[in-house]
């Protein structure tokens, strides 16, 4: 049984985005509400590249999780960083 706030699937992306700053390619990333959250699907992700160049190779190494979709975080309510990336594309409850 999933636990709340500790989602292997998420735990995997949340993984993933801290390789990818550690190489270099993201300047930082955030999950709000992370410990109230129960499956992948309903995770919002929020990144910043270290430069706009770096997306193309962001956005192909996180298509190894399912469902990616991402845009740029225009309403910046729930974080300030540029991108706003989910794992949600298509999903239907």
């Amino acid at each position: 049984m999933t636990q709340i706030g500790n989602v292997p699937e998420i735990n995997s992306v949340k993984e993933h985005l801290s390789k990818l700053q550690e190489i270099g390619l993201i300047e930082a990333w955030e999950l709000p509400y992370e410990n109230i959250l129960t499956r992948l699907t309903a995770a919002i992700f929020f990144l910043t590249p270290t430069e706009d160049e770096n997306l193309n190779l962001i956005w192909d190494e996180l298509s190894v999780h399912k469902m990616l979709k991402y845009r740029e975080n225009e309403e910046r309510k729930m974080s300030d960083l540029k991108w706003r990336v989910e794992f949600n594309d298509g999903f239907e409850i």
